[in-house]
């Protein structure tokens, strides 16, 4: 039986034990809409005569000028190789698995980024978590620099790491995962809310449960980083921390930029009900643990958030089987060229349903769903290359593949 990575919560999953092809046919914003069912897209494996991949969890390229792409994986191999459809070899880009958590569903190298002027610094930064040996042992999240050879571009030093935050959690889930450089050429951070109920997540003394902002080019107050003096709490004398850049998230497992509309799209696992999409702003409290989705947590019903501050996501769907697992997985607004009918949709899935829809919305009018493809796989993650082509990552341990989107016709 094949064990899964599952990021919602602490249940492994065997891939028997989930019914597939559920329709998702319910969602609500603000009134019912029907997702509708496109049947021309279909997946296809980008890179055939590579060898498996062990639990990948994402795809990236270094925005260097280069072909190259980049896979980590969750136990700390980072793989380098040349985007090919005929690429037969790949070369570890760095090993961290001496440093990252081996044990647990969500647990190790979660989430990777390339400095926006990596061409030149050679600076990368990932998201992990390890264990602490003592006693008693615990678990940390630790968002790190790590520096890359100027004179071998496939090979990065694992003595060059910079440790910007060590955070220690409470549990074994929710540990976010996300690390991506916004328009305004800051780092991003997601962290989840350690799988602690949630009511961290409205406390902003404390960094769980929220989506962090800071400089990397910058360092002060006995820090590797500053803060930016646009955060919403820079310069607070009550405790606040000045990191956050937005709050109330239960797992912001993935988020990304769309650099057109400098829009940040995020999607936040939910706990019984409903799983949510999110456009983050600055300062902004997204309602985890008093919301769920568009409805009051613990409770079902649509919340009235009027004066009391919190954001509603522009998409949310039901769960339509209480006992099967959810969690849904941010992906990007597309902007490739190869699919001009989907330019400007954003394209997320559902990582233990195994399905990818996109979504409408301009701000203005209700959002529309619409079903691109329903997947016999778990994915963990959705990647881009050089051109902004869309990629998915099959994760497991034994089977690992990368996937790229086609049309059929």
């Amino acid at each position: 039986m094949k064990i899964e990575y599952f990021p919602s919560s602490l249940l492994w999953l065997s891939k028997g034990n989930i019914l597939k092809y559920i329709f998702f046919s319910t969602a609500i914003l603000f009134f019912f809409v029907d997702s509708r069912a496109i049947g021309q897209y279909k997946l296809k494996d980008a890179f055939p005569n590579l060898a498996p991949f062990s639990s990948p969890v994402a795809f990236l390229s270094s925005g260097d000028g280069t072909n190259r792409v980049f896979v980590p994986q969750l136990r700390g191999i980072i793989y380098v190789f040349n985007n090919s459809d005929t690429v037969s070899t790949r070369k570890t880009f760095i090993n961290i698995s001496s440093k990252v958590s081996q044990t647990g569903s969500e647990e190790g190298l979660l989430g990777m980024t390339f400095h926006p002027d990596y061409r030149n610094n050679h600076y990368f930064y990932v998201h992990y978590v390890f264990d602490s040996i003592g006693s008693p042992s615990s678990r940390w999240v630790r968002i790190s620099r790590f520096t890359a050879s100027d004179t071998n571009a496939d090979t990065a030093f694992i003595n060059s790491e910079l440790k910007l935050f060590t955070i220690p959690l409470p549990d074994r889930g929710h540990n976010g995962g996300q690390v991506a450089f916004g328009p305004d050429n800051y780092l991003y951070i997601s962290l989840g809310d350690g799988y602690a109920g949630g009511d961290v997540s409205q406390d902003n003394t404390q960094l769980l449960g929220k989506i962090l902002r800071i400089n990397v080019d910058s360092s002060g107050g006995g820090k590797n980083y500053s803060i930016p003096v646009s955060n919403p709490f820079y310069g607070n004398t009550n405790g606040l921390r000045e990191e956050i850049y937005a709050y109330g998230f239960r797992n912001p497992f993935r988020f990304n930029f769309d650099f057109i509309t400098n829009k940040m799209w995020l999607s936040d696992v939910g706990q019984y009900r409903y799983e949510e999409i999110n456009i983050v702003e600055k300062g902004k409290n997204y309602g985890w643990n008093k919301m769920e989705g568009m409805h009051c947590y613990p409770d079902t019903t649509v919340c009235d958030t009027a004066g009391r501050g919190f954001v509603r996501p522009v998409w949310e769907y039901i769960h339509s089987n209480v006992f099967q697992p959810y969690a849904a997985l941010g992906g990007y607004v597309y902007r490739g060229s190869l699919h001009p009918e989907l330019y400007g949709k954003y394209i997320y899935g559902d990582y233990a349903q195994g399905t990818i829809w996109t979504l409408e919305y301009d701000g203005i009018n209700p959002a529309v769903n619409t079903e691109l493809v329903d997947t016999n796989f778990y994915f963990s993650s959705f990647g881009v290359d050089m051109n902004n082509e869309i990629y998915v990552c099959k994760i497991s341990t034994l089977n690992g593949r990368i996937y790229r989107l086609y049309n059929t016709d």
